[in-house]
Order: C-alpha cells, then structure tokens, then sequence
C-alpha cells in the first residue's frame, strides 16, 4: 500500500481539506504522545510498587563507593545457583554465599551485630585493653576476632579441642587467645561455652586493688541480658552491678571482660531478620517456594525464617539436621532425643557428627524462636554431608563446608518429597567454605583425611548424591 505525500497534502488548495489533514497529523502525533505518556506512568508505578515492596539491603554497594573497614564488606552477599542440582532436579537451589563475608562465613553478621549492640548500650569501650571473651566451635570465634581487631579489642576463644585445626590456625593468626578443651555437655563446669563465661568474670577480678577481699567481689556490671556477661577491672561497681556515675572515667577507660554468649543473645535473632532475610527476599524477588537452613545457636533460621514467613507465609521454613543432633526429633516429634546419644555410643561429646557448625542437644533462645516457623526436617548423614562436599567441587568448583553440604543434601531431599520439577525455587545458606574443612571433608585424593573418615567408620563415595539425585528424577 502506497503511503500519501505528505508534503503534497500539505499544500492542498482546499482549505477544508487542509484542515482535516492538518487535525489528523495533531490527532496522531498527541496518540503517539500519550501513549508515551501513558507507559511512562505504568513504570513509575511499577518501581514504585517495587520499591515499597522491597526494601533496600541493608548493605548496598555500588562501584563508586567505598566503605569503611573490614565491617563495611560485611553481608549482602550474593545468591549463587548452583547449578549441577539445579538443572538435574529441575528446579532453582539458591545459595546465600556467606563464605565471602570477610571473616569466611555466615556468623561476620552476627559477630558484629553483637559487638555493636554492647558498644551502643554502653557496655564495651574501644581500644580500653577490653577482651571479648566466647565460647565456639571455630566460625564465630573467628568472626569475632577478626572484628575485635577491627574495632580495638582483644580476644579468647574457647572451643573443643576436636575441632578442624584449620579454624584454630585462623584464630591464632588473628591474635586471639585459643583455649582448646574436652567436648562436654553443657551442664560440665568445664564445657567450652561455661568456661567462656567463666574466663569473662575472672577477667573483671583481675589487678583488683585490696587483696583477696577485693577480688571475691563481683565486679560484674548489669546488662539487661541473663546470659550476657560483662565485668570491669574497676572499682566503682557496687555488689548488685549498679555504678553511681555511668560517667565515671575510671569506669569508662578501664578494661571490661565481655561474654558475648551467641547462643542466647538476641543480637544473634536480630542480626538475619534485620539482614540475610531482607537481603534474600529482595535477591529472589520474592519469589520462593521454601528456605532451607541447619541450626546451631538457631540464629540463621529463626531470624531468615521469621523473616521469609513474614513476606509470604506460604514459603516453608526447613531445618537441615545432622545425625546426633537432636533438633529433627524435636521438630518431628516434640522430643529432644536421638538413638545416637544412648550411653556409649557417642563419637564426640556435642554433637555426634563430624559435621561442624550445626546441630545441638539443647534448647537456646534463638531455637525458641525457630521452632514455631519450622515446617519440616531432614536427618543428613555424615556420609551424605561428606558426599555433597565432593560432588560440588567435581561438578560445580564450589568448595564448601560441611554444613553447606548439609544444607544442601536437605534441599535435594526436599525437592523429592515435595515432587518439585517445575523450577520451584528453593533457597539455602552456603555457611563457610571448605578451607576450614581440610582435615575432614578434603578431596578424595587426598589419602590421609580418607584415613580420618575410615576411622570414624564414615563411607567414602560420591555416588551418594548421584543416586539421590536419580532416585528423586525416577520419583518424579
């Protein structure tokens, strides 16, 4: 179809017709602007549902800021798919990268949360000869020191003595004071979390002016917390932790002994429903069928979960539990027990696992708040957990820790049960990488950590996952 001159419709020599052609172009020309107009408000409307949808991360970085020190380049850490299980399942597994926090793992949030909670209350003072004092299986312990430096603090970590010795190294290099004893439970005296607490209040007796008089009175300072301890080497301390002055100089510049107690401090809740839960609804739009995550203060799934749940109550909250650990009976039948944990039995005398970071024998605060949000459990082997750490580095390069591999045996696990092959999106945390784990999930060519896992009759085949995977894609 042939298109009229416009340059001879221009110059008609009716003036009716002039007139019409001239109505037409205006009519045309304001269509095409309103509609411009049009979509322009239809995406202003759109981003501004976003944005009330989404609230910003807590720590948003782009290329032209800098930020202030190594607590700066903590969290927001990216979602990463993983790919092998996810094109073999059919699905979206999604794991939160917390290895690439600066201090190596997840609990970098909960470290710092916890130091400037007590820096804010008036509790801690920089660079006074203060020490922070915590009793950890290895990540926290390294979260803090590395964060203590940052901050002016010194530290002592108290841990089992059957942790990986790469943890300990970490520490050491850091400059904190490493106290390694017996695993015991937590009613022991000598358990490493009670020996935490108990290192904190000895520090506020020390250099006590007065003698041994002096020394057998507390010189512990009222936190608002029955679990958080603090002491200070001054003397202005009355028995009941009160001071006269908050003020006071020699109160403020002398050195305090703090117990940060992850287990049961808030901060711990506070710092992933503040956080990570945020930073993952708004990295997946919103869009999650289920989160998966272990517990070992309850911190990580509580807070995240909490959070998820608050979004869209319809996303299930899921707990990966390793064998010995007695949460999945909790959470499964209301009881606190395992057939592992019958009197000689035991490997370790936590939790039976060689699994590090995940699964307990108590009830804590933060796993208070964890159980209501709870919809399902899964039991991970240690030869499971051993099998994933492998099959992801042959598959996808990732070299992750155990309770990654753990969190991830359980998203497959799920992912079966549920009979999801239509790209549901399942979402996890990737806690710390495998470099903390050389000692006991190292590669296979590796005959000397072989020798560890025969010894703790754990088996040694990859093709755990390979099977798990195919018996979910036969189900399905």
């Amino acid at each position: 179809m042939k298109l009229p001159d416009v340059a001879a419709l221009l110059h008609l020599p009716n003036a009716a017709i002039r007139q019409v052609t001239y109505g037409i172009l205006i009519g045309f020309t304001l269509s095409i602007s309103a509609t411009s107009i049009a979509r322009y408000w239809a995406e202003r409307k759109r981003e501004e549902q976003l944005e009330k949808q989404f609230s910003l991360r807590p720590i948003e970085l782009r290329s032209d800021e800098i930020v202030h020190g190594v607590t700066g380049l903590i969290g927001n850490t990216p979602l990463v798919r993983i790919e092998s299980l996810s094109d073999a399942l059919g699905v979206e597994i999604l794991g939160k990268a917390e290895f690439l926090n600066p201090g190596g793992s997840v609990k970098d949030r909960v470290a710092l949360r916890m130091i400037e909670a007590a820096e804010r209350q008036g509790l801690l003072h920089p660079h006074t000869g203060s020490r922070i004092f915590e009793g950890t299986v290895g990540s926290t312990g390294i979260s803090i020191a590395t964060i203590a430096k940052a901050r002016g603090y010194d530290s002592t970590i108290i841990m089992p003595d059957d942790v990986a010795e790469e943890k300990v190294k970490a520490l050491q290099s850091l400059g904190a004071d490493v106290q390694r004893v017996r695993p015991a439970s937590i009613v022991d005296k000598r358990q490493y979390v009670n020996m935490a607490r108990q290192a904190a209040v000895r520090f506020g007796k020390r250099d006590v002016p007065g003698g041994a008089k002096s020394a057998d009175v507390s010189h512990e300072l009222l936190t608002g917390s029955p679990s958080v301890v603090v002491t200070t080497t001054s003397s202005h301390v009355h028995a009941g932790g009160t001071v006269d002055d908050p003020q006071d100089q020699e109160l403020l510049t002398k050195p305090r002994g703090f117990f940060a107690d992850q287990f049961e401090n808030r901060s711990n809740f506070d710092a992933h429903y503040e956080g990570t839960g945020p930073e993952v609804w708004r990295q997946a739009n919103g869009k999650m069928n289920a989160f998966v995550s272990g517990a070992g203060t309850g911190g990580t799934i509580a807070g995240t979960g909490r959070y998820i749940k608050s979004m869209d109550e319809n996303v299930m909250v899921v707990l990966a539990d390793p064998e010995g650990s007695g949460l999945y009976n909790k959470v499964k039948h209301g009881v606190m027990y395992d057939l592992k944990e019958a009197e000689g039995t035991k490997r370790r005398h936590q939790v039976d696992t060689v699994v590090e970071g995940i699964g307990i024998n108590r009830m804590t605060n933060n796993i208070d708040l964890a159980l209501p949000i709870i919809d399902d459990a899964f039991r991970i082997t240690d030869a499971e957990a051993v099998a994933m750490s492998r099959y992801l580095v042959e598959h996808d390069g990732l070299f992750l820790g155990s309770s990654s591999a753990c969190n991830l045996v359980a998203c497959v696990k799920l992912v079966q049960q549920m009979g999801w092959k239509e790209g549901q999106t399942v979402v996890t945390v990737l806690c710390d990488s495998g470099s903390r784990h050389y000692s006991k999930v190292r590669l296979h060519t590796a005959p000397p950590n072989d020798d560890y896992l025969r010894r703790a009759k754990i088996p040694i085949d990859m093709t755990i996952i390979e099977d798990l995977i195919k018996k979910g894609s036969t189900a399905l």
